[in-house]
């Protein structure tokens, strides 16, 4: 059974008459009838009763009518969404975050992105920087947006975005009212920072501030969220040196001070497989590049 079946078969179930469907087909009557007794013949029923005088549906042709008619339109259906997902129109982008995206403009550039492209399902992930990149090499993201530089050569990326580090207090410390803070002082203050395991860019630029400061500092917390960072320092349980995004995070009890003399930045990356030739992919690309 073929789809041209379908075709003919529902214009000789519409028409009742083998020459007027033939007429709309745009074909002569012959070969209308042969394709005809192929599709009975494929599905082992006889669909019309024909004379010389009228054409009549039997039991089993009126109701394939409605499975043929559904078909039809579920193929129609398919060719469609192939063709939008060809041209960025439909399909999905899976896309991997870090937590402080969320203060860095990316909800905006999807809401934008989506209402461009409203038939594109936009699915996201939040996931450290190894972790992207490790699903993105996989084929199990399409997107990421990461703190690292470090990437395997089948990865492209574009910067998204660059900002100071803050240092972050308690609001009842000492240097909460600064107007800057020399980054030499925080040394012997217990250091909350963002994992090792999780973000390995980010752990070395914070010591590396420590260090051009001239001391190592105490880490007496690591975590796997910004956020949750931001949330030990505000119990007083720290200090931090955090990217400037998370000033927006207005979680009560936490300041945020410029660091003195301090050129180093807080850097991210949309990250993607060069080899995908996704016109959704391309869409967004085009999006991220125009901000």
């Amino acid at each position: 059974m073929e789809f041209r079946h379908l075709r003919y078969f529902l214009a000789v179930a519409e028409e009742l008459h083998f020459g007027r469907a033939a007429q709309r087909l745009a074909i002569s009557q012959p070969p209308l009838s042969q394709n005809i007794r192929q599709l009975e013949e494929s599905l082992g029923v006889k669909l019309f009763h024909r004379n010389s005088k009228e054409v009549r549906l039997t039991a089993a042709g009126r109701e394939f009518v409605p499975r043929a008619r559904a078909l039809l339109e579920q193929a129609g259906d398919a060719a469609r969404h192939a063709r939008e997902v060809d041209k960025g129109f439909a399909g999905r982008l899976r896309i991997g975050l870090v937590s402080s995206m969320l203060y860095r403009g990316l909800p905006k550039l999807l809401r934008d992105f989506q209402a461009k492209h409203p038939q594109l399902r936009l699915v996201l992930r939040e996931l450290n920087s190894q972790g992207q990149v490790v699903e993105l090499v996989h084929g199990q993201l399409d997107i990421g947006f990461v703190h690292t530089q470090r990437l395997p050569p089948s990865i492209s990326r574009v910067l998204f975005a660059s900002e100071p580090f803050l240092c972050c207090l308690p609001e009842g410390h000492a240097l909460a009212n600064a107007r800057k803070v020399a980054v030499a002082k925080l040394e012997g203050e217990p250091l909350v920072m963002f994992s090792r395991e999780a973000s390995p860019d980010y752990y070395e630029r914070v010591l590396a501030i420590c260090s051009d400061a001239g001391f190592y500092p105490e880490v007496r917390h690591e975590v796997r969220h910004w956020l949750s960072v931001v949330s030990l320092v505000a119990q007083g349980l720290g200090v931090a040196l955090v990217p400037q995004a998370l000033k927006d995070s207005a979680i009560p009890g936490a300041v945020f001070v410029p660091l003195d003399k301090v050129t180093a930045r807080s850097e991210v990356f949309c990250a993607w497989r060069t080899a995908d030739d996704s016109a959704a992919l391309d869409a967004f690309l085009k999006q991220v590049r125009a901000r």
